[in-house]
């Protein structure tokens, strides 16, 4: 149980500290005095989001601590929200919110005011039957779930695939024929430059051959250069001779000759190679056609064709393992589908069993709560598997047999939802938890029905720990420790009553009557009813 609570600074309420006890615990108080912060505390503890709008106007930060008895073993948690942050302790260690959720995992079960609209939406419905499943259910849903991510996983594949065989066959084919174009071309890198440089020569091979025949001519002729250079080099050597200070001069006559001659073999080899074959031209000009030709299909240069080429090759391989894929993944997402269609027939029985199950406990417990004949069916219907199931869930409900049941959020008024909500948690095992808090679950109801909620929170109450935040006096005569909520201006405090107090509180709630003799009257009638149905 919820042995101690303390709070500061959490909302408008600037410090309070409560001790429940174990039974039925109820808190009141005026509307808007915040007496659902105190269940808002709980669901702290419990390791629920914590947002800087908890903080109230008293301090730069929030405050929860929370002392429980589980088991006869103290736990010890808390929480400390500041506007950039929320801290988690447990046991006085810091700790991740998440280890609280873990920590009081089945520990804790909060019934919200506004629960019934989970009875409206599947997702909802399913969560409180999947509560309800024995181990075979759950082994069931298990099998489900991973029957369900092997065909999501399937669809995904066959999608990032592609698909279609067929178009999958027709890039395939494409960049094959682009690798192959590529590849067989024989190119190299730079050879257009190499290539531009050879048609370069070949176009004006005429031109070149004349002008080295007449270079040659020139350099040939009698008396040409290097015979000259020569001479002067005879004549050096007799001068050098004669003044050994002349060497130098020599020997750069003889590098000069050197370098003539070689320039003479060069020219004369270059007015031999000039004359060309006849094809050569137009050899070339077919090469250079072929890179033209590529160049406008794959890139601006031969380095980037043959970039192209290689990513063809390796799209290629990419398509040709696509491709044979995709011929075998439609019969793997037809297997996997039906995988998942019967393992979602058999979740669906075991729903089905627990759904009746629920139904009917929870019809029980609507009687109990004032209903003389209602009607409260559970459906699950098969429908194509989905992420919760191969199932579809709903709630039908009438308020007695004679009516025509319909959607529960349709055709129930607002205090029959609210019975409706604490009849399908009673029956879904809300009360296995030790604590158990229910926040105004009690709107719409009023009279005699009242009385019943009251009582049946008290009977939930009798081995376990059940706080209820109320505006019904009905059921607040119905718990062994009453807590009120008083708020004066932007604060709010939390104090115990007994005798005379509770008395004064409970005559307001009937109607603001707490001064009033008759008013009391009324308050003691109550608790005295209450004191005598209560359970032991």
């Amino acid at each position: 149980m919820l042995d101690e609570l303390r709070v500061e600074n959490l909302g408008i309420i600037k410090a309070a500290t409560i001790e429940p006890g174990p039974g039925l615990v109820a808190v009141t108080g005026e509307t808007g005095a915040g007496k659902t912060l105190l269940l808002g505390a709980l669901r702290l503890l419990r390791g629920d989001p914590a947002g800087a709008d908890r903080i109230g106007p008293h301090g730069a930060a929030a405050h929860v601590e929370g002392r429980f008895i589980i088991e006869g073993e103290e736990i010890v948690a808390s929480r400390r929200i500041t506007g950039s942050r929320s801290r988690a302790y447990l046991d006085g260690a810091m700790v991740p919110a998440k280890a609280l959720s873990q920590r009081f995992d089945g520990l804790i079960e909060i019934v919200a005011q506004h629960e019934h609209v989970t009875l409206g939406r599947e997702s909802g419905l399913r969560s409180i039957v999947d509560g309800l499943l024995d181990d075979d259910g759950a082994g069931a849903r298990a099998r489900y779930a991973a029957s369900y991510e092997r065909l999501i996983a399937l669809e995904a594949e066959a999608s990032s695939i592609g698909g279609d065989p067929r178009q999958l066959a027709r890039d395939l084919d494409l960049v094959r024929h682009q690798a192959a174009e590529i590849g067989g071309a024989g190119i190299s890198a730079e050879e257009d430059q190499e290539l531009a440089a050879v048609l370069r020569r070949l176009r004006h091979a005429g031109e070149i051959s004349e002008s080295l025949g007449a270079l040659l001519g020139t350099l040939e002729d009698d008396g040409h250069a290097v015979d000259l250079l020569r001479l002067a080099l005879d004549h050096s050597r007799t001068a050098a001779n004669l003044d050994p200070a002349l060497d130098d001069l020599v020997e750069r006559l003889a590098g000069v000759i050197a370098s003539a001659e070689e320039a003479l073999a060069e020219v004369r080899r270059a007015a031999a190679d000039s004359e060309h074959e006849p094809g050569a031209l137009a050899t070339a000009e077919t090469r250079s056609a072929v890179l033209s030709d590529l160049k406008r299909k794959y890139g601006a240069t031969v380095d980037e064709v043959l970039a192209f080429g290689e990513e063809a090759t390796r799209r290629a391989s990419e398509l040709s393992n696509a491709l044979e894929r995709a011929e075998s993944i439609s019969a793997e997402i037809a297997a996997a589908r039906q995988d998942a269609v019967d393992d979602g027939q058999v979740l669906a029985a075991a729903r089905r069993n627990a759904a009746a199950l629920l139904s009917k406990e929870a019809t029980i417990g609507l009687q109990a709560l004032g209903f003389r004949n209602p009607v409260l069916d559970l459906q699950v219907a098969d429908a194509d598997p989905g992420r919760g199931g191969a199932d579809h869930l709903s709630l039908v409900f009438a308020s007695d047999r004679a009516l025509e049941p319909g959607p529960v959020t349709r055709v129930a008024s607002g205090g029959e939802l609210s019975r409706l909500v604490l009849a399908i948690r009673v029956a879904a095992g809300v009360a296995d938890a030790p604590i158990v808090a229910f926040d105004e679950v009690d709107a719409g109801v009023g009279g005699t029905t009242a009385l019943a909620m009251g009582e049946q929170l008290a009977s939930l109450a009798v081995n376990g720990q059940v706080l209820v935040v109320t505006h019904l006096p009905q059921v607040a005569v119905f718990a062994q420790r009453h807590f009120v909520v008083e708020r004066d201006g932007p604060s709010a405090s939390v104090r115990r009553v007994d005798g005379a107090d509770r008395l004064a509180e409970i005559a307001r709630m009937l109607g603001g009557m707490e001064e009033s003799e008759r008013g009391r009257l009324h308050a003691e009638e109550l608790l005295a009813f209450a004191t005598q149905r209560r359970l032991p």
